[in-house]
C-alpha cells in the first residue's frame, strides 16, 4: 500500500489509458464523492465549531444576565427592607405621645410602646434624641442615655435638613456598645488567614438605618427617632433575599446560589454569606473585585470558586447617605447548571450534524453516479474527436434531460461546426496565403520606394553637414550652407511626420480603462530629464466607465500632449492630469493642464493644422497635434482648448463610452473613406 501511495505521489501509473500511458485512473464518481466528503467534513467542522461557540457564548451571556437579574432582585429586596425601617421610624416620629414625651424630656411613659415597636418590627435598635442629638432613650439599652450621637451622618443629615432619611451606615464599635453589648458582639468577626485576605479584626457594624424628625405643634424640631437593623449572621435580610431569588436551594446536591454582604472598613472587608440559613462570617473580597467595586465604584460580573464549586457572581457597591461606598452586595448562582445545559445543547447539535453529514455523503454518491455515466460517454466521444474523427457523435437519447443532455447536444453541434469550419478554414488558409504573397510584393515595392527617397535626402543631410564642418568660420557662404543643413534636417523630420500622418490606420476599438492608459503613459515619460522638475498632479475618477477606444492610438495622443505640455513649461511647473465622466452625454473627459507660457488667441484656431507650430525652427514639425486631432476624431471625440498667455493651457479630450457613439464612429469611417476615394479620383 505504501509503494502504491508513493507511486501516486510521483505521478506513476498502474494500468494504462487509451494513449498507452501507465497510471492509476480515479473515476469521476470517486472524485465527486471525495470532493463532496471534503466539503461536508469541512462544513460540518466549521459549523460545529461556530455552533459550539455560539451556544457557549449564548449560555454564558444568559448566565451573566441571570446573575445581573439576581443582583437587581437582591438590591430591590435590600432597599425594600430599608424602606420598611424608614416607614416604622417615620410613623413612630409622628405619634403624639412620643412628641409629648420628648417635649417633657421624659420618655419613660412611652418606653413600653417603643420597645413593643422594636420587637414587633424586628428592629435591632430604636433610639430617641433631642434636637441637639442627645440620646433620651434607647430601647436596646434603656440605662444608657444622655450621650450625643449627632456625629452620625444620618442624624446629622436629619438635624440639618429637618427631613427623614434612610441609608446603610457603618456604626463604630463604641457606638454599638452604647446601643447594646449584644450588637457589638454580633458585629465582631475574626477574618480568615487565606493568602488573598487582608488580615485583621472587624468590630464596626453595618446597619440599615432610618431617622425621622419629631416636630412640636409649632412645627419646630424637638428631636429625632432613629431605628435600624444590624446586618449580621442572624439577620433576616440575607435569608429573605436568598429565599426570594433561589426558590430551589439545591441543584445536584449543591447549593444553587448564595447571597453575600461585604462590609468595608478602612480597607478591610468582612463578609456575611447565607449558606445554611444561619450565615457565615469572615471571608474577604478578592483583590480584583475590591479594586473594581470598592475603589472604582463599578458593578462587576464574573465567576468565583466558593467551597470547591464555581459560581457566576455579580457584585455592586452599597453606599451610605453621603454616597460613600461602605459595603458590597454579592449574588452568586451555581455555574454547573449552565454547563449541563450547554453540554446537552452541544451533544444535540453534534448528533444532528453527524446524521446530516452521513445522509449528505449517501446523497452525494447517488448524484455522482448520475453525473459520471453521461460524462464517460462524452469523454469517449471527445477522445475520438481529438484523434481526428470529426464524425464522432454522442447518443442524446441515452442522456438525461438536464444540463448534461444540453452538453451532449452542444457537443454534437460543436462537432458538426468543427467539421464545417475545417473545410472553410482550409479554403480561407489558401486564400490568405495568396493574399499574403501579394502583400509581401507590395510591401517590398513600398520599402524600395522609401529607400530610394531616403537615400538622396540622407546624402543631402550628410554632405551638407560635411560641407559646413569643412568651411572656415569666415567663409562668405557659410550662412547659406548652415541654412541648407537646417532645412535638410527639417525635410527629414517632415517626411517622417508626414508618413506617420498618412499611415493612420483604422482604430481597433475595444472597451478600455483610460485611467490605466494614462498611468502607462506617465510611467514611460516621468523618468525623462524633461520631467525631473515638473510636479505631476493626478486626479483620476476611480468610478470612470470604460471607453470604446483603440488603446495604442489614444496612448499616442496622450504622449504627444503631455510632452507638448512639458516643453511649454520648459521643464518647470505643474502638470495636472484628471479624468471625469459625463453620464448625461455618455462621454468621459481627460484633462491635461500645464502652467506654461500659454497660446496666443491668434494661434488658437490653427494649432491643429498640419505643419503649423509655434515652436522655434528645428523644434517639431507641427504634425503632433494634427495627428492627435485625427485620432480623436476617428473615435468620434473632441478636443477642447483653453489657454491664457503666461498662465497655462488646458486640453480637454472627450471620448465616447456607448455603442451608439461607436456606430457613429463607423459611419464617420465610411464617410471618410468615401471622401478619400473621391479625392483620389480627382
Amino acid at each position: 500500500m505504501t509503494s502504491v501511495l508513493k507511486r501516486i505521489q510521483k505521478g506513476d501509473w498502474l494500468g494504462s489509458d487509451s494513449k498507452g500511458n501507465n497510471g492509476i485512473r480515479i473515476s469521476v464518481t470517486t472524485k465527486l464523492v471525495l470532493s463532496f466528503l471534503i466539503i461536508i467534513v469541512m462544513t460540518s467542522a466549521i459549523f460545529t465549531g461556530v455552533g459550539i461557540y455560539i451556544i457557549s457564548d449564548h449560555i454564558r451571556a444568559d448566565a451573566q444576565e441571570q446573575a445581573r437579574d439576581d443582583l437587581d432582585s437582591a438590591r430591590e429586596i435590600y432597599l425594600n427592607k430599608l424602606s420598611e425601617i424608614n416607614s416604622v421610624v417615620r410613623s413612630t416620629a409622628d405619634k403624639s405621645n412620643v412628641r409629648d414625651a420628648v417635649i417633657a424630656r421624659s420618655v419613660d411613659q412611652v418606653a413600653d410602646e417603643l420597645v413593643a415597636i422594636k420587637v414587633l418590627k424586628a428592629l435591632d435598635t430604636l433610639t430617641i434624641t433631642d434636637a441637639s442629638g442627645n440620646v433620651l432613650f434607647r430601647t436596646s439599652n434603656q440605662k444608657n442615655f444622655g450621650d450625643n450621637i449627632s456625629h452620625e451622618e444620618l442624624i446629622s443629615t436629619v438635624l440639618r435638613t429637618n427631613m427623614p432619611a434612610a441609608a446603610t451606615e457603618i456604626i463604630t464599635a463604641k457606638d454599638l456598645n452604647r446601643e447594646s453589648a449584644l450588637l457589638a458582639e454580633r458585629a465582631s468577626a475574626r477574618l480568615t488567614d487565606s493568602p488573598e485576605s487582608r488580615r485583621g479584626e472587624e468590630v464596626d457594624g453595618m446597619m440599615l438605618l432610618a431617622a425621622a424628625p419629631i416636630f412640636d405643634s409649632q412645627n419646630t424640631l424637638i428631636g429625632v427617632v432613629r431605628g435600624g437593623d444590624l446586618v449580621h449572621s442572624g439577620s433576616n435580610i440575607i435569608c429573605d433575599i436568598r429565599q426570594a431569588i433561589f426558590r430551589n436551594p439545591k441543584y445536584e446536591g449543591e447549593d444553587i446560589g448564595f447571597v453575600t454582604i461585604y462590609q468595608d472598613n478602612v480597607g478591610s472587608l468582612s463578609c456575611l454569606r447565607n449558606e445554611d440559613e444561619s450565615g457565615a462570617i469572615g471571608t474577604h473580597l478578592p483583590e480584583d473585585v475590591y479594586s473594581q467595586v470598592v475603589e472604582e465604584g463599578m458593578p462587576r460580573i464574573g465567576r468565583d470558586s466558593i467551597s470547591g464549586n464555581w459560581y457566576i457572581t455579580a457584585y455592586e457597591p452599597i453606599r451610605n447617605i453621603d454616597r460613600e461606598i461602605v459595603g458590597v452586595l454579592q449574588v452568586g448562582e451555581l455555574e454547573e447548571k449552565y454547563l449541563d445545559i450547554k453540554n446537552q445543547a452541544v451533544l444535540a447539535f453534534l448528533t444532528i450534524t453527524l446524521i446530516g453529514a452521513f445522509l449528505a455523503v449517501l446523497f452525494s454518491y447517488f448524484i455522482s453516479k448520475r453525473i459520471s455515466t453521461p460524462l464517460n460517454k462524452l469523454v469517449s466521444a471527445s477522445r475520438e474527436l481529438a484523434a481526428g474523427n470529426l464524425d464522432a457523435r454522442v447518443d442524446i437519447k441515452s442522456m438525461s434531460n438536464d444540463e448534461l443532455g444540453e452538453l451532449a447536444d452542444s457537443f454534437n453541434v460543436m462537432a458538426s461546426a468543427l467539421q464545417e469550419r475545417d473545410e472553410k478554414l482550409k479554403e480561407l488558409t489558401r486564400h490568405r496565403v495568396r493574399r499574403s504573397e501579394r502583400l509581401a510584393i507590395i510591401g517590398k515595392l513600398s520599402a524600395n520606394v522609401a529607400h530610394e527617397l531616403n537615400n538622396p535626402l540622407t546624402g543631402i543631410v550628410t554632405y551638407s553637414h560635411l560641407l559646413l564642418e569643412r568651411m572656415p568660420p569666415e567663409h562668405q557662404n557659410i550662412d547659406y550652407v548652415d541654412k541648407i543643413v537646417i532645412q535638410a534636417n527639417r525635410c527629414r523630420d517632415i517626411i517622417r511626420g508626414l508618413l506617420d500622418f498618412a499611415r493612420q490606420r483604422e482604430p481597433d476599438k475595444t472597451l478600455c480603462d483610460v485611467n490605466t492608459v494614462l498611468e502607462e503613459c506617465m510611467s514611460l515619460l516621468e523618468n525623462q530629464a524633461l520631467f525631473h522638475n515638473i510636479h505631476i498632479i493626478k486626479d483620476f475618477d476611480p468610478k470612470l466607465p470604460l471607453a470604446i477606444v483603440d488603446p495604442s492610438q489614444i496612448e499616442r495622443v496622450f504622449v504627444n500632449m503631455i510632452i507638448n505640455a512639458a516643453e511649454a513649461m520648459e521643464g518647470y511647473g505643474d502638470l495636472s492630469l484628471a479624468t471625469r465622466s459625463d453620464p448625461i452625454e455618455s462621454f468621459i473627459e481627460v484633462v491635461i493642464a500645464d502652467t506654461g507660457h500659454g497660446i496666443a488667441q491668434e494661434d488658437m484656431r490653427r494649432i491643429f493644422d498640419p505643419f503649423y507650430t509655434t515652436k522655434e525652427v528645428g523644434h517639431g514639425t507641427g504634425l503632433g497635434l494634427a495627428i492627435s486631432y485625427g485620432i480623436v476624431k476617428e473615435h468620434v471625440g473632441t478636443i477642447l482648448v483653453e489657454s491664457s498667455v503666461g498662465i497655462g493651457t488646458t486640453f480637454t479630450i472627450r471620448l465616447p463610452v456607448t455603442e451608439s457613439q461607436n456606430l457613429q464612429a463607423d459611419i464617420s469611417d465610411q464617410e471618410n473613406a468615401a471622401e478619400l476615394a473621391s479625392i483620389s479620383g480627382r
